[in-house]
């Protein structure tokens, strides 16, 4: 059986993958996008002896190995999501949908940013609240 990028990641860095760090990925993916404690909850199904610093700390290694990725979606706790894609978050502050834009349409904003203020946008972390087209009607 071929070795998971998770293991083979943590393997490099002399570290082995724990029964909770697959917990913790595995929730992230399945939830889709999903603050620390939506992940706690997730995983305490399976593991209920899984506590939130745990996650935490196993959510902030993912993001380094460059598993998940977070944003800030509200003034809460960031959200996480798996994979290598960035994107921009539309969030809708009606119903607290959650869609997703394509970082290079950001393109010519990133680009007026940076010639006119010297500004280097990361275009991964950026969201956008407003209200999305089903609850506009």
């Amino acid at each position: 059986m071929p070795e998971s990028k998770l293991t083979e990641l943590l393997r490099e860095r002399g570290l082995r993958l724990t029964p909770q760090r697959q917990l913790v990925l595995d929730a992230v993916k399945e939830l889709g996008h999903a603050t620390p404690e939506q992940v706690h909850v997730r995983v305490q199904h399976i593991a209920a002896g899984v506590n939130i610093t745990t996650i935490y700390r196993t959510l902030e290694l993912l993001e380094e190995l460059g598993l998940v990725n977070h944003a800030h979606l509200s003034h809460g706790a960031p959200t996480y999501h798996a994979g290598e894609d960035r994107h921009v978050h539309l969030v809708c502050k009606e119903c607290g949908g959650i869609d997703e834009l394509e970082t290079a349409q950001l393109g010519p904003l990133a680009q007026l940013l940076c010639e006119e203020h010297g500004f280097h946008l990361d275009v991964g972390h950026v969201s956008f609240v407003g209200i999305c087209g089903a609850c506009k009607r």
